[in-house]
């Protein structure tokens, strides 16, 4: 079978530095006895080294094309090669236990794909991959930086995640128009939020839908306009000020008023 053409539709790009596709499939050695899934592994341009590693290997390859394509290049797959959608399915139909994640990620769907592992949090030890520059910058992001907000949280809560190195858009067929970086994301300790986690997810959307506003402003929509929680100094800040470990101070404040 001859080579499969990217698709604009599902955000194709593919890479092709061989170098860059083995630095990737690196960044979980030190899960090596730990099953690993690969999302759209495409032709196969990082599925060659995590073979090459003996890796217990499953891809989930959306593409029609793709399919057969890697079915004939790496017959090692046999019976781990999975057509579908990643975002749909039932990850633990395909590892029980504890796997790991990797992939050069569709840009367009990469936030999804990093909430979806957060489902599977307690059986996901390490998530690495590439993606969009300024994704992974916000996945990375502290308090203070311009670029911290809901995703940097919602994800900093339960890992914690490097920003490996950046990627040029010459090492892509087509090239995109944006800059690419690889992350890593690994399970930290935490094993329960010190506050109610659904509110502490709404508390944190409510709070950045106004980013630049003190979040007293930004929280009348939950709070209400005359609330007396607002008289406490965490209102005085803005979102992206806020550490993790305040943002569930300001939930369990919240929920006294609500």
């Amino acid at each position: 079978m001859g080579v499969v053409k990217p698709k604009k539709f599902l955000g194709q790009h593919f890479l092709k530095d061989l170098d860059i596709a083995r630095r990737i499939a690196d960044t979980l050695d030190e899960y090596a006895d730990v099953p690993v899934v690969e999302v759209g592994p495409g032709m196969g341009v990082l599925t060659q080294f995590l073979i090459e590693k003996k890796r217990d290997l499953t891809v989930i390859e959306i593409d029609r094309e793709s399919v057969p394509y890697l079915q004939t290049h790496y017959p090692e797959l046999d019976g781990h090669i999975i057509e579908g959608d990643f975002l749909q399915m039932n990850l633990t139909d395909i590892y029980p236990d504890k796997f790991c994640v990797i992939g050069n990620y569709p840009y367009n769907i990469s936030s999804q794909i990093f909430f979806k592992v957060l489902d599977y949090k307690d059986r996901i030890p390490c998530c690495s991959g590439m993606i969009q520059r300024e994704v992974a910058q916000r996945l990375a992001a502290g308090p203070g930086s311009k670029t911290y907000g809901i995703l940097s949280i919602l994800l900093q809560v339960w890992y914690d995640v490097e920003y490996l190195f950046t990627v040029e858009e010459t090492v892509f067929d087509p090239p995109p128009k944006v800059k690419s970086a690889v992350v890593k994301m690994v399970r930290n300790n935490r094993t329960a939020m010190n506050c109610n986690e659904k509110l502490f997810k709404m508390v944190v959307k409510t709070s950045f839908n106004q980013r630049r506003k003190t979040l007293r402003n930004s929280m009348k929509p939950l709070l209400g306009k005359e609330c007396e929680a607002f008289s406490d100094k965490i209102f005085d800040k803005r979102p992206e000020q806020l550490s993790i470990a305040e943002f569930e101070d300001l939930t369990n404040l919240t929920e006294k008023y609500l």
